[in-house]
């Protein structure tokens, strides 16, 4: 009964950032949500072409975010220093917080440029890479108008690990949802050329969305200048960045920017797989991967959660509370991954309603083929959620080498040769994908939880005395 009631306890205080991060993921994900409808609603063809680009979009614009992620965790850390430093200690703890914040502001320039050039050449070489002619040339489009985007995507990115740093992400939430509804007015305006404006069909859903990233990115910069906590550590001019401290976040957020990289480029490749089975496949494919995409974003909330805490509670020289997160946060998980699941599979027309029409013959073969997978996501979930929070308890003990180093093993090594076997030689369809999926993500998950709880008892075992602490 005490580990019940400390499993309890710990639960409330990692809900109490990780619910409102897991809601901001949640509607930050109905932005792409709402663009997925949308673009069914066009037809297959286009269902099919702007799931490609929002594959490469989402592929780079993770990498990009992944370099401004150790930001929560450093600011986390310099607060909790300054909080039981004397006055002297506290103002060197505040102005290196304004450091890390100018420095990832710095960073997120120099990464969306670069993401938004890398984005247009990939869509130019769509072709060479299997795709069909028409939904490459429909996809190249759309990266164009998604391009601009990136710069104030990333920007609000690093102004938003500030925030959960700091422990005040409340405002992400509102901002996120007014952004929902801003997104599905703009597409509906750019899409079909309301109020005299042209229509743009699928590129308009990009130049909506970009729009969305720059007016969220100013919102949350105006809402962050009237915390009056906040605003005296804000500090945005980022030319002004000191090299140091641009280095050390690049130092972390590289290895984190190529772990999110190669989870998305391992989603990446096997969306070019299904797409080789047809556009009927390969929207089948973007329709089941938006489902998990949205799941993904409560375990995103769990894992910066449990991330932000770890790195508090090591400042504080608590280990054994560092090793519980581990537990609650997969428990959690559990609850969660396990309602959906249940969902899948006892309606799964009902979640695949918004993507497809049963009543239209075009859809009928997609929909049946979304169907079929959703048993194997219903399981793949979990793995999926497990490895995230993996990554993060991780980035807690400023060890995101080793993230990378893990997912290379279990996404390349494990997972793409699986889902090649699965899917071609002894499957020949896209269920077999998705096993390869699941066997990929298994293996990643083991692997990255394994290593946290190695990490811990090495710091256990080198400083005992600060272990027992938090006991």
């Amino acid at each position: 009964m005490p580990q019940i009631a400390t499993l309890v306890r710990d639960s409330r205080a990692l809900a109490a950032l990780a619910v409102p991060l897991a809601l901001t993921q949640l509607a930050q994900v109905a932005l792409t949500t709402t663009d997925t409808v949308m673009m069914g609603l066009l037809g297959t063809e286009a269902l099919a072409a702007g799931g490609l680009a929002l594959v490469i979009f989402n592929q780079l614009r993770t990498m990009g975010v992944g370099l401004v992620t150790s930001v929560g965790n450093q600011v986390a850390a310099a607060a909790a220093r300054a909080e039981k430093a004397d006055r002297n200690d506290a103002e060197k703890g505040e102005d290196e917080v304004r450091a890390l914040v100018r420095a990832a502001m710095a960073v997120a320039t120099l990464a969306g440029v670069a993401g938004a050039i890398l984005m247009i050449l990939i869509g130019q070489a769509a072709t060479l890479l299997g795709q069909d002619a028409a939904v490459a040339d429909r996809a190249q489009g759309m990266l164009l108008a998604l391009a601009p985007g990136l710069v104030p995507c990333l920007w609000f990115q690093a102004i938003r690990q500030f925030t959960v740093g700091m422990r005040r992400p409340q405002a992400l939430l509102r901002i996120t949802l007014a952004s929902v509804a801003v997104n599905a007015a703009l597409n509906w305006v750019f899409i079909h050329g309301t109020f005299g404006l042209p229509v743009l069909g699928l590129t308009g859903i990009g130049v909506a969305t970009s729009g969305v990233y720059l007016l969220s990115f100013l919102a949350l910069h105006l809402s962050a200048r009237r915390d009056a906590r906040l605003a005296p550590l804000m500090s945005l001019d980022f030319w002004r960045a000191d090299a140091p401290t641009v280095r050390r976040l690049l130092g972390l957020g590289t290895p984190i920017a190529a772990t999110y990289g190669s989870e998305a480029g391992f989603f990446f490749v096997t969306a070019l797989f299904a797409g080789s089975f047809g556009a009927a496949a390969l929207a089948a494919h973007t329709a089941v991967n938006q489902l998990i995409y949205i799941v993904f974003q409560v375990a995103v909330g769990l894992s910066h959660a449990a991330s932000i805490n770890v790195s508090r509670e090591l400042a504080l020289g608590d280990l054994p509370a560092a090793r519980r997160i581990k537990n609650t946060a997969l428990a959690c998980g559990a609850v969660a991954t396990t309602l959906v699941g249940i969902l899948y599979l006892a309606a799964p027309h009902l979640v695949l309603r918004p993507y497809f029409d049963a009543a239209v013959e075009a859809d009928q073969q997609g929909l049946r083929i979304a169907t079929g997978l959703l048993a194997i996501v219903a399981v793949l979930q979990f793995f999926d959620c497990a490895q995230n929070i993996g990554v993060g308890l991780l980035r807690g003990l400023d060890d995101t080498r080793s993230g990378f180093r893990i997912t290379l093993i279990g996404y390349w090594a494990v997972g793409l040769p699986a889902c090649w076997i699965l899917a071609y030689p002894l499957g020949g369809d896209t269920r077999g994908l998705w096993l390869g999926l699941l066997i990929g993500l298994a293996t990643t998950a083991v692997l990255l939880l394994r290593r946290y709880g190695t990490a811990l008892n090495a710091r256990a075992a080198t400083a005992p005395a600060t272990a027992e602490a938090g006991t």
